[in-house]
């Protein structure tokens, strides 16, 4: 009895899993207009897991994934932080996400010689690197006061420009009203 039943379970098992491959919502793709998905790293000044629903959620924020290692996110660390020091205290905010596998001392060495004041998350198991798609190292993501993706830039930006004030001072006059 039990010879006649394990196959037909065996294909009902096959013929579910192969529908359930078709009917499957796809992965959202990370594009400007999307909500930024959510992810969780440790906050390296209070040691402590935040989220970006969580922690960010209802302000502007720029969502930056970059590594220790890596020259162009060197570079841009210094107009990230120019930006940030001018449009933080009007509410903007940074999420830099190191995706640095070496030890936390490390990045900390590194926040301190770069003297960043913006928040600095640690993402050793690089998960935020699936969550938005990433091609490479630096990659931003402004995120509105909604959640979605204002504007994605690949490699080194220069964040402290006057058009990304512009867009940023824009979003925050009009968020908060």
């Amino acid at each position: 009895m039990r010879s006649r039943l394990a196959f037909p379970l065996v294909v009902l098992a096959v013929m579910a899993g192969a529908t359930w491959l078709v009917i499957r919502p796809a992965p959202r793709r990370i594009a400007v207009g999307n909500m930024a998905p959510d992810f969780s790293a440790t906050n390296l000044r209070s040691g402590k897991p935040v989220s970006l629903y969580g922690e960010y959620r209802g302000q502007v924020t720029l969502v930056n994934v970059w590594a220790t290692w890596c020259g162009p996110c060197r570079q841009e660390m210094p107009a990230m932080d120019s930006l940030y020091r001018e449009l933080g205290p009007r509410g903007f905010r940074i999420a830099a996400v190191s995706i640095d596998t070496a030890p936390v001392a490390v990045v900390q060495k590194f926040i301190t010689d770069y003297r960043i004041t913006f928040d600095v998350l640690h993402d050793p198991k690089g998960t935020i690197d699936a969550i938005y798609q990433t091609t490479g190292y630096p990659e931003s993501f402004l995120v509105d006061r909604t959640g979605h993706i204002i504007r994605i830039a690949q490699l080194a930006a220069p964040w402290n420009s006057r058009e990304n004030h512009r867009i940023i001072e824009e979003l925050l006059a009009a968020t908060a009203r």
